[in-house]
C-alpha cells in the first residue's frame, strides 16, 4: 500500500533526525552553546518525568491492592506505563525540533503537550480519588 510506505518513510526520517548528529548539524549555524544546553536540560527533565510515570505504572501493578472495580489496578498501571512511554518519545521529538529551530534562528516550536499531560494527570488523580472513596464507603 502506497500510504503505508509513505508513513513508514516519514517515521523513519523522523527517527533518523533524532539519532543522527550529522543530520542535526547540517542545518543552520552553530548556536550559542548555552541554548543547546538549556534545550538538553529540558529534554532530560521530560525524560525524568517519563521515567517517573513508568515507575508509577510498575508500582501500581505490583503494590496496589485489588480495587473495587474489576481490573482498575491494571488499567491504572497500563495508563501510567503508556503515558510514560509517550512522554519519553515526545521529549526526544521536541528536543530535536527545538534544536533545529535554534540552529535556524526560527521561532521555537509551540507545544500543547504539557497542558495535555497536566490534564491527563489531573483526570487520573480524580479517578483515583473516586476509587479510594468507593472502597472506603464500601468497607463500612
Amino acid at each position: 500500500m502506497p500510504g503505508t510506505k509513505r508513513i513508514i518513510d516519514v517515521v523513519w526520517a523522523t527517527v533518523r533526525r533524532w539519532f543522527d548528529p550529522r543530520e542535526l548539524r547540517s542545518v543552520g549555524s552553530t548556536p550559542d552553546y548555552r541554548f543547546s544546553l538549556a534545550n538538553e536540560r529540558t529534554f532530560l527533565a521530560w525524560l525524568r518525568t517519563g521515567l517517573a510515570l513508568v515507575a508509577g505504572g510498575l508500582a501500581a501493578a505490583q503494590f496496589l491492592p485489588p480495587l473495587p472495580l474489576a481490573h482498575l489496578r491494571e488499567a491504572i498501571a497500563v495508563a501510567l506505563l503508556l503515558l510514560g512511554g509517550t512522554v519519553a518519545v515526545r521529549a526526544v521529538d521536541h528536543w530535536a525540533r527545538t534544536e533545529r529551530a535554534i540552529r535556524l534562528g526560527e521561532e521555537l516550536p509551540a507545544s500543547r503537550f504539557p497542558a495535555v499531560l497536566a490534564l491527563a494527570v489531573g483526570l487520573g488523580s480524580v479517578l483515583l480519588v473516586v476509587a479510594v472513596l468507593v472502597r472506603a464507603i464500601g468497607s463500612r
